[in-house]
């Protein structure tokens, strides 16, 4: 196994994953440049990992919830290289990878507890965030979600004693406190690849790369001019 993901919901981030650990990993967070910087980084990964594209036997992309076009940005990515390549194409939801590695924070800190919660949030601009909540069952497993995606004013989430995490916690402390610093502030591909492999081993079904917007995007389609009267 071989998994390329890509992550594009929030930071710029592509990794490898060959079924037990990640190869190489990067990330870059720029929210106004996914296309300048993905296919870049995806190429440093590969080299980083000494992997060609020809040995890729899968994709995982992040399906958001994020900004339309950013998020855009790495599911066509994705699904054009697995088009190339002859090879599946897997849609993730991004929030559980930054589940997955809040928990895994929280481990190595000593806080992780059986049955404890998570609220990650991203940003959603608009003074809103992309929310998921979790509960953390067992070490090592994959975090259950129990609520979300959803958007919305931090402000409205009932955070209920929960841990917060994800770069929402930077926008609104007072409203999501985060635990402390080096805890993950957007969805890493690495984690995203160990979500996809973890589901595949429980036989779990995997989603489409299908982008989850959780609101109409700023564009419109023009409406007809009036008609001016003679």
């Amino acid at each position: 196994m071989l998994l390329l993901a890509v992550d594009t919901s929030s930071a710029v981030s592509a990794a490898l994953y060959d079924g037990t650990e990640v190869l190489a990993e990067r990330s870059t967070y720029d929210p106004r440049r996914h296309v300048e910087l993905l296919t870049p980084t995806i190429d440093e990964v590969l080299e980083d990992a000494g992997v060609a594209r020809r040995d890729i036997t899968g994709l995982v992309a992040g399906t958001g919830p994020g900004p339309f076009t950013g998020l855009r940005v790495g599911l066509v990515t994705a699904r054009t290289m697995g088009l190339a390549l002859g090879v599946d194409v897997v849609g993730v939801c991004s929030l559980d990878a930054l589940a997955l590695q809040a928990a895994r924070h929280l481990a190595v800190r000593g806080e992780r507890r059986d049955g404890a919660e998570l609220v990650v949030a991203t940003d959603a601009r608009r003074r809103e965030v992309y929310w998921a909540r979790y509960r953390v069952e067992g070490p090592g497993a994959m975090q259950v979600r129990v609520d979300g995606p959803e958007v919305g004013k931090a402000a409205d989430i009932a955070v209920d004693g929960a841990t917060c995490v994800g770069r929402g916690t930077l926008l609104y402390p007072e409203s999501l406190p985060g635990p402390g610093e080096d805890a993950p502030l957007d969805p890493s591909a690495g984690a995203l690849a160990e979500v996809a492999a973890m589901s595949m081993a429980a036989g779990s079904p995997l989603g489409a790369p299908e982008p989850l917007y959780l609101r109409r995007p700023d564009a419109a389609i023009p409406k007809a001019p009036k008609k001016v009267g003679r």
